[in-house]
């Protein structure tokens, strides 16, 4: 019982610098184009996290039983992966790239697995198919879906003045962020219920790996709002203001981007990034002006760190549940 609660704390810890890790996702745009005081931004966003959060449980239901085997998960495995997780989170964020804090967990919690328990008790297939292809697919969408709202709101809106169109699209911007921070509240925030579901599943505390308690769900959901509100300024910045320079109806055509794949991805229950979604909206939308307003500089070292995060995550995961197997004897 005390490793299981020790599972649920550090879970919940990981929860939380999700939070902050990912807050630019919903508020950077809209605070660098002042559509949105930073403190206002940062509250609005942590209030529909939490909302999102509670809103389903599919992309839960997926983490808990879909990328490795419930039966094969010690609690000493899952304080490794989350150890990797949070390793990972705090090293992205201290570098200030937006970086998936859905693929620090995936890749810590498959990392600690196959490092103790061997690759037999990792699903592969639903990896492939729920991680791996939507990483590849859901940017690339988000790209292509950025670029197109921006052009068609750059066609409708042709005849409007500049000053009218900014003092408009400041105000839709109150409603696309809104969208944003919910769809990631109900991605994000879900991939620790599924964690803490395993722990209790593991400790006979709960019939199945999905069937997460109202507890969890509302624990899960508070975390992350926090951590929300906390807010990470470093990342706000390098959304906000360094790989693009952002007028009000480019950040509401990327907001819309983002927010359209995201809740799809969530109703299929993809753990995807919203990370790697968002950004790519606003590359989509910044390349809309011309290739040079993209810091494509910068943009490569964030592609890099989203392609080591498995990786990383999982080696460190790897070793940390070693670690902890060997303390505990298990």
């Amino acid at each position: 019982m005390t490793l299981i609660v020790a599972v649920v704390v550090l879970a919940l810890i990981f929860d939380y610098t999700n939070g902050f890790h990912d807050s630019a996702n919903a508020v950077a745009t809209s605070i660098s184009t002042r559509a949105v005081p930073p403190n206002l931004a940062l509250a609005a966003a942590a209030l529909l996290n939490i909302a999102g959060a509670l809103a389903s449980t599919h992309v839960a239901a997926t983490v808990a039983k879909g990328i490795v085997n419930p039966e094969a998960v010690l609690p000493a495995v899952l304080l490794g992966g989350l150890g990797g997780a949070i390793f990972w989170n705090l090293v992205t964020w201290w570098w200030a790239l937006p970086n998936s804090s859905s693929h620090c967990l995936i890749g810590g919690m498959t990392g600690a697995v196959l490092g103790t328990q061997g690759a037999r008790n990792v699903h592969w297939t639903t990896i492939v198919h729920k991680v791996l292809l939507p990483t590849v697919a859901a940017p690339l969408v988000g790209f292509a879906v950025g670029i197109v709202i921006m052009l068609a709101l750059l066609w409708i809106f042709r005849s409007v003045h500049p000053g009218t169109a900014n003092r408009r699209f400041r105000l839709a911007q109150t409603v696309s962020a809104s969208i944003v921070a919910f769809a990631h509240g109900s991605n994000d925030a879900q991939k620790t219920m599924g964690v803490i579901a395993l722990a209790l599943y593991s400790g006979h505390l709960i019939k199945a790996p999905d069937a997460i308690p109202i507890w969890v769900k509302i624990a899960a959901a508070a975390a992350i709002g926090a951590g929300t509100y906390a807010g990470g300024k470093r990342i706000i910045r390098t959304l906000g203001m360094r790989l693009v320079k952002l007028q009000p109806v480019q950040g509401f055509a990327a907001e819309t981007a983002a927010s359209s794949v995201l809740m799809g991805t969530a109703l299929l229950g993809f753990p995807v990034s919203t990370t790697h979604v968002i950004t790519s909206s606003i590359m989509g939308v910044g390349a809309t002006q011309r290739l040079s307003a993209v810091k494509w500089g910068l943009s490569m070292n964030i592609f890099v760190a989203w392609i080591v995060t498995l990786p990383v995550a999982g080696l460190v995961g790897a070793g940390f549940a070693r670690l902890a197997m060997a303390i505990l004897h298990q």
